[in-house]
């Protein structure tokens, strides 16, 4: 969500914050804004709606330089994205902050705050925060107790920034339920949401736990755990390279990293293959001691992570008979769950900070699973620190907002996953050797789906000027077909929805017409006679079928009927191969349509705020 960036140097750090800004674009924000210390010990604050483009226009305008500053990209929750809203937010002059998070008590310390004076300048929940911290700072507090303090009466979560003229040298972050990096430098030091932003910066890195503080200035870092105490961090070097979060040749971030996913593939499997089989310490040293003693398993996501998940459901319980659950994060956390001996519980998401599926790994920890998995792409982490086991996707960073490379490495542990676990359900040596040689050809196979290129991006001319899809599958291909359906609307904005092709005449039937383009998913498995019939049924009413197939079905294009056939594929990847033509039809509607496509509109990178 909301991304933040702060510094504190020898040096004027205006530029550093805005280049670090430009980095977090991603995450997605509707205004942005800075706030510096200047020479003078005066806070000098710019903000502006819209692109950080917008913000360097208005610094252009009002120029503010210091050694020590913050900087913020706001997706908007309370209060409408408008420049009295945007971040920071300053308290008489005083004290500025960031904020990634919900303050949940926000109106009650509101009405207490104006009843003490303080005047409101925005809707916002964030600007309770630097009342408090301001209150504190009145009552002879340190800055560093002050935000302490401060911290103590919210409900909520939350990543901050805060600077103050009382203190013009000194930075102070907390986090508590929002990501928070600190970023270690030569005579300086920085703080972000993430890494990326600082990468042009330094490559080490202090990773904040739950409930961490911290001192920051040019010389010096101390960090204090929840309880106060002052702890020893281990600094992190990022292997990440400056320009992995550059578009390079490409119009978009999304096109690159649809590009890379046959590189990304190919490090998720790295290390993780013998000659026939998969390797169990992929997921840990205690990785065989618990898939031995598994009886169920649960597993949670959001979105895209939530598909991948449903597809990793039909695998698990098709070839190991044990029952798999699968549940929204934000579903599973709210409900009573009975837990059912030794289950493993695993947990999907690309960023590791979705503030969902945290919520419901505590809770499922605290009612009483005991086993926890997290198939994750960035190694720092919250979920990977908080989970028993792990299996990093390596997909590398991923800047574009609906998900490519993260969904298909997630395809790929996943399917590693199934097969260490079905081996100890009778799965026969000779086809898991069948899986690992699929899997050993699997960034090959993708990079001739990337050669039909110029055949999707030909189809997409007929979705251009559409306002509805239907996207239809079968098995395991129902939720490729639900995740088709999910980049179309988020980057095209065409209404879209994924359906069991089974389902048609309990509903979606009445949708079809000549003007909605129905897309298929048909690999040549068992149902490919059943998801004829349905297509059928299709045709008959006027609709125009839009089908993906392997060579195997003999579906060829006529009238109403457009085919794109992809290479004949085995039923264990074959959802990872589908996946990727879907994800290039969105992508080329969505140029057509001239929509943002890496930054669609009201949606952000990492959810990471209920």
């Amino acid at each position: 969500m909301c991304g933040i960036v702060g510094a504190v140097s020898k040096r004027n750090i205006t530029p550093v914050l805005l280049h670090g800004l430009n980095r977090l674009e991603y995450r997605g924000y509707d205004s942005a804004g800075i706030a510096v210390v200047d020479n003078n010990k005066n806070i000098q604050r710019v903000r502006a709606v819209g692109k950080i483009k917008n913000l360097e226009a208005a610094l252009l305008k009002t120029p503010a330089d210091g050694f020590i500053g913050i900087g913020h990209t706001r997706w908007a929750t309370h209060g409408e994205p408008t420049e009295k809203n945007a971040h920071p937010h300053v308290c008489n002059d005083c004290v500025a902050i960031v904020h990634n998070g919900i303050i949940e008590n926000h109106e009650s310390l509101r009405a207490e705050q104006i009843k003490a004076g303080f005047n409101f300048t925005s809707d916002t929940d964030t600007e309770v925060i630097v009342h408090q911290i301001e209150k504190y700072l009145n009552e002879g507090n340190s800055l560093f107790a002050a935000v302490k303090k401060s911290t103590n009466d919210l409900d909520g979560a939350y990543a901050l920034g805060v600077v103050s003229t009382s203190e013009p040298e000194t930075l102070i972050c907390t986090r508590k339920g929002s990501p928070l990096v600190i970023g270690v430098g030569e005579n300086e030091n920085f703080i972000a949401s993430d890494m990326s932003a600082l990468l042009s910066e330094t490559h080490q890195f202090i990773i904040l736990k739950e409930g961490d503080m911290a001192i920051i200035n040019a010389s010096n870092i101390d960090v204090f755990d929840e309880a106060g105490d002052k702890v020893d961090r281990d600094i992190h070097e990022s292997k990440l390279s400056g320009d992995a979060v550059d578009k390079g040749e490409y119009a978009h971030y999304m096109l690159k990293e649809i590009y890379e996913q046959p590189a990304a593939i190919a490090e998720t499997l790295e290390g993780r293959l013998g000659k026939d089989t998969v390797l169990d310490s992929s997921f840990g040293p205690k990785a065989i001691e618990i898939f031995n003693k598994i009886k169920s398993i649960q597993i949670i996501a959001c979105g895209t992570s939530y598909h991948a998940g449903l597809i990793a459901k039909y695998g698990i319980e098709s070839v190991t008979n044990l029952p798999c659950n699968i549940e929204v994060a934000s579903e599973f956390r709210y409900r009573t769950v009975v837990v059912q001996p030794d289950t493993l519980l695993i947990t999907i998401s690309q960023s590791g900070e979705t503030a969902d599926t945290l919520a419901a790994l505590r809770k499922a920890k605290e009612i009483g699973f005991k086993h926890s998995l997290a198939i994750c792409n960035v190694p720092e982490s919250s979920l990977v620190r908080e989970s028993e086991l792990c299996l990093m996707t390596r997909a590398g960073p991923e800047i574009g907002v609906a998900s490519t490379k993260a969904f298909t490495t997630q395809l790929v542990a996943l399917t590693l996953l199934i097969t260490v676990l079905a081996r100890r359900f009778g799965l026969p040596p000779e086809r898991e050797a069948k899986v690992v040689k699929q899997l050993r050809h699997l960034p090959g196979i993708i990079d001739d789906v990337l050669k039909l290129d110029n055949d999707i991006k030909e189809m997409a001319k007929d979705f251009a000027d559409k306002e509805h899809a239907l996207f239809l599958g079968r098995g395991m291909h129902y939720p490729v077909a639900l995740e088709g359906a999910l980049k179309l609307k988020e980057i095209s904005y065409i209404h879209a929805e994924g359906y069991p092709a089974g389902e048609l005449k309990h509903g979606p039937i009445a949708l079809v017409d000549k003007n909605i383009p129905i897309v298929a998913v048909a690999p040549n498995d068992k149902l490919i006679d059943k998801l004829k019939s349905n297509l059928q049924e299709v045709k008959a009413r006027g609709g125009k079928l839009y089908i993906f197939s392997d060579k195997g079905t003999n579906l060829k294009s006529e009238e109403g009927i457009k085919v794109i056939e992809v290479a004949p594929l085995d039923i264990a990847i074959s959802p990872i191969i589908f996946s990727v033509p879907l994800q290039m039809l969105a992508y080329h509607v969505a140029v057509l349509k001239g929509t943002d496509v890496d930054q669609p509109r009201n949606l952000a990178k990492s959810v990471t705020v209920e």
